[in-house]
């Protein structure tokens, strides 16, 4: 198994700069003990409470690699704090990476509060996933009973289906806009025919359009 070391202390004073130092030699220790490859050492100076963190920022990159299945660190505090801390564990046992921590000389064990409030954060996740599947379902209808005939407008799909669609079907937006659908609905039901493309887009392109017409 592939892991990441990733090291932080707070601030820039030569003691700190000492104990990530030590974090580092301590993980390395941590990694061949559990006989862990590392991919890659991630260390900085910085906030906890930060999410602007180019180290952290790195971690949540690469973690996204199937290559990596492991994140090694001192302790969770080193993930971030606070409110921090737990959008970052969120994100990263999310990707099904294993913490590990010297704390606990082995697989992190989170504390009952914060497995509760991570548990209702992925609940909370997943409802907010439904509402967006029914408001995309409810763009649909309401477009399909407007006249709208998604049959006759699926040249874009095929081979091509699942991936972002660069093209704005610029016609279909006229012909829904003009059936008295807002732009969150049209945005809805594009999606839901694999244009992945905003409210704003769509709002910015329908109005390019009808400038066009008065010139």
């Amino acid at each position: 198994m592939k892991a990441i070391i990733y090291c932080r202390v707070s601030t820039n004073k030569e003691t700190q700069e000492t104990s990530l130092e030590r974090q580092e030699e301590e993980l390395i220790q941590l990694a061949k003990q559990h006989q862990f490859e590392i991919d890659t050492i991630i260390k900085e100076q910085a906030s906890g409470y930060d999410f602007d963190r180019e180290g952290i920022l790195e971690v949540l990159d690469r973690i996204k690699d199937n290559h990596v299945q492991a994140l090694l660190i001192q302790d969770e505090t080193r993930l971030g704090r606070g409110n921090a801390k737990i959008a970052l564990l969120h994100c990263i046992l999310k990707e099904n990476i294993k913490l590990y921590c010297i704390t606990h000389n082995g697989e992190l064990q989170l504390s009952e509060s914060d497995s509760m409030v991570l548990q209702i954060v992925s609940m909370v996740e997943e409802y907010q996933r439904k509402l967006h599947n029914v408001k995309i379902k409810r763009g649909m209808k309401r477009a399909v009973e407007r006249g709208y005939q998604p049959q006759h407008n699926l040249r874009n799909l095929g081979e091509s289906s699942g991936r972002d669609k660069i093209e704005v079907p610029i016609e279909e937006i006229v012909r829904m806009r003009n059936n008295n659908m807002t732009f969150s609905e049209i945005a809805a039901t594009l999606r839901g025919l694999g244009y992945l493309i905003s409210k704003a887009t769509i709002h910015r392109r329908y109005q390019e359009f009808i400038e066009s017409q008065v010139e």
